[in-house]
């Protein structure tokens, strides 16, 4: 197995478990020269199955620098959720709170794959996903505990992120609801024949809604550039999806339209399956995507998620196919990082982590007139209570 040395050069790198047992014969890359501007191919781990299309090929271009950020942009979101688990043990995060550590992947590689042009709409389990489209630790956090300096201003939690000029539209709590306003971005898009297209996000638990069939039909006949992703983490909230789906195909389940099952574990086939969709959804119209992932938290904060699998399923998927770990893998065996220089990382991680939530605790309430802001009601905003405040807290119950 060779490795590119220059820019104008590139070879297949093998899977992760046969670049390991082969790193002996690999030239190092420090003593090689090379640099981030370096281009790599690497064979993902797994085939893509498709459905109705022609799958993208296994080899992905990457290079040293993008490889470095997958790992650091991993870390933090897995750091991030751990902390939030850590908030809302100790009371200081409310409310509905579902965490995504296990799935980093999906997010980091999606918008490797495409630009912050591309819309990007999702489920409940968001957090990752709006710090994929730039959102700050410090928004995250504020948010989360219910502060003026989150992203929705303290009022949305943890289910309702956004930050439309970074193409996200959203964190959406009921099950299956953000596909259809996916598809309307889609319209939208195409309507002011823009080169982009929208990614709506959902679980294997919504894959059963009928408003999910409704828009792809909508989509497919009127060949939208709307793409969606299964995030299939196998369980929605404590059902196998063996046990929801006659078909858990989710990739096939659009029958007329085209599908990609994609290891979600893998950023770098996550990363060529987007790229791949977005030039096939702007051509043909839609596409669906099943990411093959996991969650190692259970549903939600109230699930233990260890009811319903066991703990050496999950302690499996740690060990064998940990999308972190992955990358971690690939840059010690090639050289590009060391151990010590990865573990350095996540010290820097952990302390950008704390200091964020330092600066969100710090962060006021909202102040009681708000409650009565951003309704979209005639009648019931606060001008229905009027301005002052005194009058507000008068009409509260």
């Amino acid at each position: 197995m060779a490795l590119a040395s220059s820019s104008s050069r590139s070879s297949v790198l093998k899977p992760i478990s046969a670049a390991l047992s082969c790193t002996s014969s690999v030239r190092r890359w420090i003593s090689s020269g090379a640099d981030d501007s370096t281009t790599l191919t690497i064979e993902t781990s797994l085939p893509f199955t498709a459905h109705k299309c022609e799958p993208p090929s296994r080899a992905v271009q990457t290079n040293p620098k993008e490889l470095m950020s997958f790992f650091r942009d991993m870390a933090v979101m897995r750091r991030m959720e751990i902390a939030a688990d850590s908030l809302y043990k100790a009371k200081l995060i409310r409310g509905f709170c579902h965490l995504y550590d296990g799935q980093e992947a999906v997010a980091v590689g999606m918008e490797s794959g495409i630009t912050k042009k591309d819309c990007i709409i999702t489920a409940y389990r968001d957090h990752c996903t709006f710090v994929g489209r730039g959102g700050t630790l410090l928004e995250v956090f504020a948010e989360l505990m219910g502060r003026q300096a989150g992203c929705s201003k303290g009022k949305g939690g943890s289910m309702h992120f956004y930050k439309k000029e970074s193409g996200f539209f959203g964190g959406h709590g009921i099950v299956g609801a953000q596909i259809p306003l996916g598809v309307g971005l889609a319209f939208a898009q195409k309507y002011c024949k823009d080169e982009y297209v929208t990614f709506a996000l959902y679980g294997d638990g919504a894959a059963n809604q009928g408003q999910l069939f409704e828009a792809l039909n909508m989509a497919a006949l009127w060949d939208l550039p709307a793409i969606l992703v299964c995030e299939n983490n196998h369980y929605g909230m404590g059902t196998a999806e063996w046990r929801a789906a006659k078909n858990p195909a989710y990739y096939k389940r659009g029958d007329y339209v085209p599908g990609l099952k994609v290891d979600g574990m893998d950023v770098l086939a996550v990363k060529q399956a987007c790229h791949f969709a977005k030039e096939y959804a702007l051509k043909n119209g839609p596409l669906i995507l099943e990411m093959d992932t996991y969650r190692y938290h259970g549903h939600s904060m109230s699930d233990p998620g260890s009811t319903y699998r066991t703990r050496d399923e999950i302690s499996g998927v740690r060990q064998e196919r940990d999308p972190i770990e992955r990358v971690r893998k690939l840059l010690i065996s090639h050289d590009i990082a060391g151990e010590k220089e990865l573990k350095d990382i996540e010290k820097e991680v952990r302390k950008e982590v704390d200091e964020a939530i330092a600066k969100a605790k710090e962060s006021p309430m909202p102040e009681p007139s708000e409650l009565f802001t951003n309704v979209y009601v005639k009648g019931y905003g606060v001008e229905a209570f009027g301005a002052d405040r005194k009058e507000v807290k008068a009409a509260l119950p």
